[in-house]
């Protein structure tokens, strides 16, 4: 029971791993005009949700309820807002107008939401660390 405790910090970890993963592709194809399905890199966000698990009463074999079981991720989902546009006519990707679509990823929000995602998965490893110390320490209680 008490390393299933392991399994919530671990999942943060995962699942920030994978939302600086995402951010690291926005910041790679902030420039990407063109794309495989013929227009501009559209940013992508992670949404997380709270993962449950079934709590135990004492030394009974049956589940009691729903317990915190840490953080999973729901999606990947593409950023719908708007395009930004910059004047270029001579560009092969200029439309009749001149102006070139550029993706929709704004460096600063990008960077700000990393070092969000980077103090989220330290403070992970810190409760991670923490109770793998509480493990250790009782096992050293037993001897």
């Amino acid at each position: 029971m008490f390393l299933n405790a392991l399994n919530i910090p671990g999942s943060g970890l995962t699942a920030q791993r994978l939302r600086m993963d995402v951010i690291s592709e926005n910041l790679a194809n902030q420039d990407t005009t063109e794309t495989a399905d013929g227009g501009p890199y559209q940013r992508k966000t992670v949404s997380f949700s709270e993962r449950t698990q079934p709590t135990f009463d004492g030394y009974l074999a049956g589940a009691t309820g729903e317990g915190p079981g840490g953080v999973q991720v729901d999606a990947i989902e593409t950023d719908s807002s708007d395009f930004k546009l910059s004047y270029d006519p001579t560009n092969p990707n200029a439309g009749a107008d001149g102006y070139v679509r550029l993706p929709n990823v704004d460096t600063v929000t990008e960077m700000t939401d990393l070092m969000e995602s980077s103090r989220s998965y330290s403070a992970d490893v810190t409760a991670f660390n923490a109770l793998k110390g509480m493990a250790v320490s009782s096992l050293d209680i037993g001897k």
